[in-house]
């Protein structure tokens, strides 16, 4: 777009022009392109992208369209005219003035600047003011018409020049503002706002020294334009940034201001001292739009303020909602029931604390998975929160604890409890199919509690005690519970020591053969006596072994003590067997049988002169876990005897598997007969059932005459109870071996002794008719005493 050859130029000015604005528009014109097809092939920021190509373009139309005009109306000669500079200087100008609206609002649209409510607003007033600071600092020191820096010649007429002249600062504000504010990456959008600063200031400092013949400015102009636009279209990666701006922080924008309104002062202070004490018109107006701009940014800042004081309280009550909720159930966690119990319940109406635990969750959890678990805790959760009334309160303790706070007294709350029981007892929809379990349920008064800890422990107790009593059952609060636990702890402390303070015995009850009741075995009891609290009965101090973990110490030393005395029997010529009770839990660990095997060979006793005895129910409860450890001392050489048998617990299918070789009636089917003599139904059934199976038959639990002859009348060779001996301390059951006549194959021997195997041995027919037996003097021992199968069976 160079001027046609021979074209007189006839203003020195001329030249410069048409060399400026040529050279601008042919360069920046590539990059206007290159910009234009960044914006088209980016993603999310296309919009702000296309705004600055738009803009840019516009911004070079004004520079385009006057150097047509140069080249239509001024072909002949350029002449100094005072109406053709300031047209052209219009036509610059109107690039400016349409086109840097453009490229802010653009700037404002990229990505990265802000996506939330206020966001770009407080940067385009930040910007604004700004710009207006530099407008007003500009106008009063420097190109004011009255500055000694660099006044402008007065050339009325040139309103789109001083138009641009305005809006040019404000872009330059604006962009100030984004390269500072923006969060990193800041690179890519620092450059446009530079850069859409430079064209705006270059077309306006074009339109400048047009207008005002300022040769210095146009070439300025020319050469900032291009720079300006090839600084927006290099390397527009608008599209990568992804920074994500979050929710400002409430702001007056005061700190922003600070420096242009000192900036503003300093000014008009300035022209006011030049002029004396008045301002011009630009200065006022610009003020004025200062002030406003002020005004808006403080409003701006104020509902930013209300905004993120609602965002907070919102927050709060969201977050303290979560603290309170259970996230599985949606029910109340622990901290929000003890919430209501210390804002309500404390000195509020009746009310009454339900305690809730789930039986046989734990089995559902180990077998079927966590994620079924889930499942039926939500469902758990549901039930409750549909069978309570209107303002009940239903929480979830952790785990399978649940609690329900009740408005209502003990006695309504009982009727309540008992709904629960039934409802919580249904079947449950699992993932993997239907899950049933039941529910314990202790139940306390507030009016009982003096706090809410208290309130809190009494519930706790209640279900413990539900739990102790077999479970799927509602326990109310009382204060024998308290003494229950306290001397529950008190037992479970004294009995860590009793050991070493050598407070523990072992007794042995005499097992005899069938009918010359004959000694052939013993079994070992242990025994508690306490300097304070005294005798301790083993019904108690047991079950607390097994659920403090002391059983098995406590088991290891009562096998240690009956080898030790087995072996003393055995090296005085007694041809007996002992018998030891063992916990399930004493099975478990694998180490068992190693320890046993220890034991044995510190005391050089035969496995084969030892029986143990675990009870009916640990087997139904743990067949496959027993029934390892038990055949490994069964291939060791040790018997193994099944207690308590036929107290209703274990399938006959499970006995063909079981490494058993003696099963011990239950004393209450020995109790259970009639006083005819005739064998009891169940007596008569296991004694048939054992031998049928290979197994030696022991009934216990023999306390007279009458039951002693039903047993023998039933085929059963051993007996063990009462008629025949309590429990002795060893003397006197070697007294009674000493005593007893030797026996072979059930008649006496004289001189001899009966073997183990032999005693043992598979039953042979008893005839028809059976002499009269005659009755033992029991060995006197306080009627307080217990057999074994009360000893030892499972809490």
């Amino acid at each position: 777009m160079l001027l046609p050859p021979g074209l007189p130029v006839a203003d020195p000015l001329g030249r410069p022009l048409a060399l400026a604005v040529s050279a601008s528009a042919l360069v920046a014109l590539p990059g206007a392109w290159s910009l234009w097809r960044a914006a088209r092939a980016s993603g999310r920021s296309s919009r702000g992208a296309r705004l600055l190509a738009v803009g840019v373009v516009v911004a070079l139309a004004g520079p385009l369209l006057a150097l047509l005009c140069a080249w239509m109306l001024l072909a002949d000669e350029w002449y100094d005219v005072r109406e053709q500079r300031m047209m052209l200087a219009g036509l610059m100008s109107l690039g400016v003035i349409v086109g840097s609206p453009m490229l802010g609002w653009g700037l404002l649209r990229l990505p990265g600047i802000g996506d939330t409510p206020g966001v770009r607003m407080r940067h385009l007033l930040d910007g604004l003011t700004v710009g207006a600071a530099i407008f007003i600092f500009g106008w009063a020191l420097i190109i004011n018409p009255n500055s000694a820096w660099f006044p402008l010649p007065d050339r009325g007429g040139c309103i789109p020049v001083a138009v641009a002249a305005s809006i040019a600062p404000l872009i330059v504000g604006l962009a100030m503002i984004l390269a500072v504010r923006v969060p990193a990456p800041r690179r890519p959008i620092a450059r446009a706002a530079v850069g859409a600063a430079a064209v705006s200031v270059a077309g306006t400092g074009l339109a400048v020294g047009i207008c005002y013949d300022l040769v210095w400015m146009v070439l300025t102009g020319g050469l900032l334009l291009p720079a300006g636009v090839f600084l927006m279209a290099y390397k527009p990666r608008w599209r990568e940034v992804r920074a994500e701006i979050g929710a400002p922080a409430p702001t007056s924008g005061l700190l922003t201001a600070l420096l242009p309104v000192s900036a503003i002062l300093v000014a008009t202070v300035y022209q006011a001292v030049r002029s004396g004490g008045t301002l011009d018109v630009p200065t006022i107006v610009a003020g004025m739009f200062v002030g406003l701009l002020l005004v808006a940014r403080q409003h701006l800042g104020y509902q930013d303020v209300k905004r993120y004081a609602t965002r907070l309280a919102d927050s709060e009550r969201h977050f303290r909602e979560l603290a309170h909720t259970d996230p599985l159930t949606g029910l109340s966690n622990r901290r929000g029931l003890l919430r209501t119990l210390f804002e309500d319940a404390v000195d509020g109406p009746p009310c009454t604390l339900l305690a809730i635990d789930l039986d046989g969750f734990k089995n559902i959890n180990d077998m079927r998975g966590h994620d079924v678990g889930d499942d039926v805790l939500v469902e758990v959760g549901q039930r409750l929160r549909l069978n309570l009334r209107p303002g009940d309160v239903a929480a979830r303790l952790g785990g399978d604890e649940f609690a329900v706070l009740m408005w209502a007294g003990p006695k309504d709350a009982l009727e309540v409890a008992q709904r629960l029981l039934g409802v919580l007892a249904k079947a449950y929809q699992a993932r993997q199919g239907m899950a049933y379990l039941s529910a314990s349920i202790g139940l306390a008064g507030c009016a009982r509690a003096d706090s809410v800890p208290m309130l809190m422990r009494n519930a706790d107790l209640a279900l413990r005690f539900a739990k102790q009593r077999g479970k799927n059952r509602v326990e109310e609060y009382s204060a024998e519970y308290d003494e229950w636990l306290r001397r529950r702890t008190t037992v479970e402390h004294e009995l860590r020591g009793a050991i070493e303070r050598d407070e523990l015995s072992v007794v042995f009850q005499p097992v005899v053969a069938l009918p010359s009741m004959r000694p052939v075995g013993a079994e070992a009891l242990i025994r508690w006596h306490h300097p304070q609290l005294g005798k301790i009965n083993p019904d108690e101090f047991i079950p607390i072994a097994e659920e403090s973990g002391l059983i098995q110490s406590v088991g290891m030393w009562v096998l240690n003590q009956a080898c030790r005395q087995l072996a003393r029997w055995l090296a005085d010529g007694h041809d007996v067997w002992v018998s030891v009770n063992v916990s399930p839990r004493e099975l478990h660990p694998a180490e068992y049988v190693n320890r046993v095997a220890d034991v044995v060979r510190a005391h050089r006793v035969p496995l084969s002169r030892l029986v143990f005895e675990v009870t009916e129910q640990a087997v139904a409860e743990d067949l496959e876990e027993l029934k390892i450890r038990l055949s490994t001392l069964r291939d060791m050489g040790a018997r193994i005897a099944l207690d308590d048998f036929g107290s209703g617990y274990s399938s006959l299918s499970q006995l063909r598997h079981l490494p058993v070789d003696i099963l011990k009636i239950d004393h209450s089917l020995v109790r259970d007969m009639g006083r005819d003599a005739r064998p009891a139904p169940m007596v008569d059934v296991v004694v048939r059932l054992g031998h049928r199976l290979g197994l030696e038959v022991i009934a216990e639990g023999i306390g007279d005459i009458t039951q002693r002859q039903v047993v023998e009348q039933a085929g059963c060779r051993f007996g063990q109870g009462s008629l025949f001996g309590w429990g002795v301390p060893a003397e006197h059951m070697e007294a009674l071996l000493a005593s007893a006549q030797p026996l072979h194959n059930g008649h006496p021997l004289p001189g001899g002794g009966v073997g183990p195997a032999a005693a043992m041995a598979p039953p042979t027919p008893l005839p028809a008719q059976l002499p009269p037996p005659q009755a033992a003097t029991p060995v006197s021992q306080p009627v307080g005493e217990v057999d074994s199968a009360a000893e030892m069976r499972k809490s």
